[in-house]
């Protein structure tokens, strides 16, 4: 079956293209990183993502999204690799938004309307050493009064230093490289005793460790069913990396775009360097 685009995807994409090289062009990254931003990406180009409906891609029409589909966000996702744009869409329109639909009704109601508006920023917080190994979660979540008591690290966390909720994949039983046992957790900034280290990645981009020291949620942090995370965490997995091929897609047709441009207008002995049939 050939992979085409609809009539309406194919005009998001005529929308989203000229918008995210507009606005969030290589020199908007480059500004960043010369600025030794503290965030890493713009809140106002963020903002801009809610009000071109981009932000609420994947949020239900019924709680004031687009109500789009994962084909929709990766026509996004391709524009931002395209231009390499710093940008909270990969965690926040993507990851957490397919965590959050298993979540309460009054939770999806809480964080759409920000993640909508682009003013919400969510992270996610699964991987706890060098390498990404989400079949291992040892952080653990204690039942504590009517709620659960989380204590442990999580690394590698994108926009950790900034966001405004954490979804979190915690163990409330059996051993760290247990199948069952796993449960996600929304946990909200400003947590007490949660801490945030952010560190520099080559790409520009900040990534924290986040130490969680006894951090309390009540029973309507859950996420979907205790001891139940795992099928969640699989979906919000499947989506983050199917996202993050589109956005290496665009970073791939971008490149070549660069290179066919340079190779048209480079000239070596009187003529451009794309006329030499090796190149």
């Amino acid at each position: 079956m050939p992979l085409l685009l609809s009539d309406d995807q194919v005009l998001l994409a005529d929308t989203a293209r000229p918008f995210v090289a507009e606005r969030g062009g290589v020199r908007h990254l480059r500004a960043l990183r010369d600025a030794n931003d503290a965030t890493a990406f713009s809140r106002e180009l963020w903002a801009e993502f809610g009000a071109m409906g981009f932000a609420g891609a994947l949020v239900p029409e019924s709680e004031g999204g687009s109500g789009l589909g994962h084909v929709e966000a990766g026509i996004i996702l391709e524009e931002i690799g395209r231009n390499l744009t710093p940008s909270p869409f990969l965690t926040t329109a993507v990851g957490a938004v397919t965590a959050l639909a298993a979540a309460s009704v009054e939770q999806r109601r809480r964080w759409a309307p920000g993640v909508v508006a682009g003013k919400t920023v969510a992270a996610l917080a699964i991987d706890e050493g060098p390498r990404h190994r989400p079949e291992r979660i040892a952080l653990t979540a204690e039942r504590a009064g009517n709620g659960f008591r989380l204590t442990g690290e999580k690394t590698f966390v994108a926009n950790g230093h900034v966001a405004d909720l954490f979804v979190v994949a915690a163990r409330t039983s059996g051993r760290a490289e247990d199948a069952e046992g796993v449960t996600l957790f929304v946990v909200e900034r400003g947590a007490k005793g949660l801490e945030a280290a952010p560190a520099r990645l080559v790409d520009a981009s900040l990534a924290s460790r986040l130490r969680f020291e006894g951090v309390e949620v009540d029973a309507d942090a859950v996420i979907g069913e205790v001891d139940g995370g795992r099928a969640s965490l699989a979906r919000v997995l499947n989506a983050v990396r199917v996202g993050s091929s589109s956005e290496l897609l665009g970073v791939g047709a971008g490149a070549m775009a660069l290179t066919v441009d340079y190779l048209k207008t480079r000239k070596q002995f009187g003529q451009p360097i794309g006329a030499f049939q090796a190149l």
